[in-house]
């Protein structure tokens, strides 16, 4: 489903992300670690064409988003850490304006948007203006944006990050749904204890390189995914 080869990001001198390669197969969630500043973000803004890349290629559905960007955007959505949304618009206009980008018709999209509206408790919210949203709130607005138009794949940066437990618990069942399905789900997180619950593979990210990837169990063995990504840190 997502396939990085060789990615390489370099800001001047420095490689932010240097000759990584990674493949994330319908079916998994695919969990993806490292400190701050280690890389994770330029990755996956690199995976959604937000950001240019000096070396290598991505390809999404066998597509690569260099040469063929629409397509690859039509079979995935991302989710940003921190949700940039059009806080003019009330939250209906905003997922009817995803919806339209994406040309879900009227009547699937109306039945999306009150199935998860009702699953994150924001129903009565999506009149008001996302400028009165709070974070969690905004979070949950982006997310359902991301799931109206069925991805494929769903990148997310951090996508626990402002959530309170309920609503946290409702983004792992949909993503376990969504893989279930067929999808796949790539995703970074400082939450190790989700990680190490959640994911069917997990890669370890340094100063821009890739430490070391594979499933949960080939990776933390006996140990904690928290205590191996400890030990490879320091």
């Amino acid at each position: 489903m997502l396939k990085i080869e060789h990615l390489t990001k370099k800001y001047g001198d420095k490689a932010a992300v240097d000759d990584l390669s990674l493949h994330i197969e319908p079916g998994q969630i695919y969990g993806f670690i490292g400190h701050n500043g280690a890389g994770k973000t330029t990755t996956l803004k690199s995976c959604t064409g937000i950001l240019k890349f000096d070396e290598g290629e991505i390809y999404i559905g066998g597509k690569s988003i260099k040469t063929d960007p629409l397509a690859c955007k039509k079979l995935m959505a991302y989710i940003p850490d921190n949700p940039d949304l059009y806080e003019f618009y009330t939250g209906i206009k905003y997922l009817n304006f995803v919806a339209n980008i994406y040309g879900v018709p009227a009547g699937v999209r109306d039945e999306k948007i009150k199935k998860y509206a009702d699953m994150f408790e924001i129903t009565e919210d999506l009149a008001s203006l996302v400028s009165s949203y709070s974070h969690g709130m905004k979070q949950k607005l982006a997310i359902i944006g991301a799931l109206i138009h069925d991805p494929k794949l769903i990148i997310m940066d951090e996508p626990f990050v402002g959530l309170d437990p309920k609503a946290a618990f409702t983004v792992k069942t949909l993503m376990r749904e969504l893989c279930d399905m067929g999808g796949a789900i790539f995703f970074s997180t400082h939450v190790l204890e989700v990680a190490e619950k959640l994911c069917d593979r997990v890669a370890i990210i340094k100063s821009g390189r890739l430490v070391v990837s594979g499933t949960m169990e080939e990776v933390k063995g006996d140990e904690s995914l928290e205590s191996v990504f400890l030990e490879l840190e320091a």
